[in-house]
């Protein structure tokens, strides 16, 4: 029996999806691992990113900043953290908001700074002020932008939050820790397939609500 095999029949196995360790379980933990890394860092780049963004300055800074974020190595951080704060929930989401802020810094500066800057001259010159500007006239222009930042620290988030199990966390990293602890690749093959799925659910969602707000009809109700 091959290991695609394995993975299917452990899929097809109720204990695998029951009680505290089972796949519906992972599947919260992960959720909310997830959830609590990308709030922390849109509350961090969002509101930095379109403030340069409007006032164009810093660009230079934001991209620099971007760049070196992703650059750094989550495993790596993860370990340093750790070491430094000892183990627990708050080294983990240190290590995943850093490597969330770089897409969601980006996709905020990029979507408000590309704003045509003559529409926001003329806005200013019917007496908006920078508030109405943003709110009214970049922000609207720019949601494609900055969805297209969320949607890819989504991925990254979702795809790397395994790492929680690392230092004995939960979430569908355990399955790829505990098989690689007992060599049951059928595990782990599940895990990466489970990771995957859900992610792809999660860009599909985003990517209906992106088109919703970025949609003609919406904008014009406004």
């Amino acid at each position: 029996m091959n290991v695609l095999e394995q993975t299917w029949q452990w899929f097809a196995d109720p204990a695998s999806w029951e009680g505290a360790g089972g796949i519906w379980s992972r599947l919260l933990e992960h959720l909310g691992y997830s959830g609590l890394v990308l709030l922390i860092a849109a509350v961090i780049a969002l509101p930095l990113g379109i403030l340069v963004g409007h006032t164009r300055a810093g660009g230079n800074v934001v991209v620099g900043v971007a760049g070196a974020l992703r650059s750094l190595p989550t495993l790596g951080l993860l370990t340093l953290f750790a070491l430094w704060i000892g183990l627990g929930l708050t080294a983990p989401v240190m290590a995943l908001v850093l490597l969330a802020i770089a897409p969601l810094l980006t996709g905020a500066y990029a979507g408000i700074s590309t704003v045509d800057p003559v529409v926001v001259d003329a806005a200013r010159a019917q007496g908006l002020t920078e508030w109405q500007i943003l709110t009214r006239v970049e922000l609207p222009v720019a949601v494609p932008v900055i969805f297209g930042g969320i949607r890819n620290a989504t991925l990254q988030v979702v795809a790397t939050v395994t790492i929680m199990a690392y230092i004995d966390l939960g979430g569908l990293g355990r399955f790829l820790i505990d098989g690689l602890a007992v060599r049951d690749y059928s595990r782990m093959v599940a895990a990466m397939i489970l990771a995957a799925i859900l992610a792809l659910l999660l860009d599909a969602v985003l990517a209906a609500a992106q088109k919703l707000l970025s949609s003609p009809g919406l904008s014009k109700e406004d």
